[in-house]
């Protein structure tokens, strides 16, 4: 049987693609070429789907939310702030998982943010 073999993108709408795609550089420090192709450190990658009336995404009209792993959250979360970003005041912590929080981009979506244990 053929699998697949990683996640292979990450495709979403925005009003200004190259300024969205500037904040995530500037802001998350995605180090992505002129065609958006970024090379991620190895590690875990989550596939979940969530109940259809779910709010963990933000506004219920978000399909998806994308999570970037992180190798220190508070860091992260402070670096966010310090650039002005609409950062979630709370973060959650799960046993065995790790630590997450959220930032929300300038065209409003919800970013996760995964600190592996």
């Amino acid at each position: 049987m053929e699998r697949v073999q990683g996640v292979g993108g990450y495709f979403f709408r925005a009003k200004d693609p190259p300024a969205l795609a500037e904040w995530y550089r500037t802001h998350l420090g995605l180090d992505t070429d002129e065609f958006g192709l970024w090379n991620p450190a190895a590690g875990p990658t989550v596939f979940a789907a969530f109940d259809s009336d779910t709010d963990y995404f933000g506004s219920m009209a978000q399909q998806t939310m994308l999570n970037f792993r992180v190798e220190n959250l508070a860091a992260m979360l402070t670096q966010l702030r310090d650039l002005g970003a609409d950062v979630a005041e709370e973060t959650q912590q799960m046993d065995g998982v790790g630590s997450f929080g959220w930032v929300t981009d300038p065209e409003g979506n919800r970013v996760e943010l995964w600190q592996p244990s």
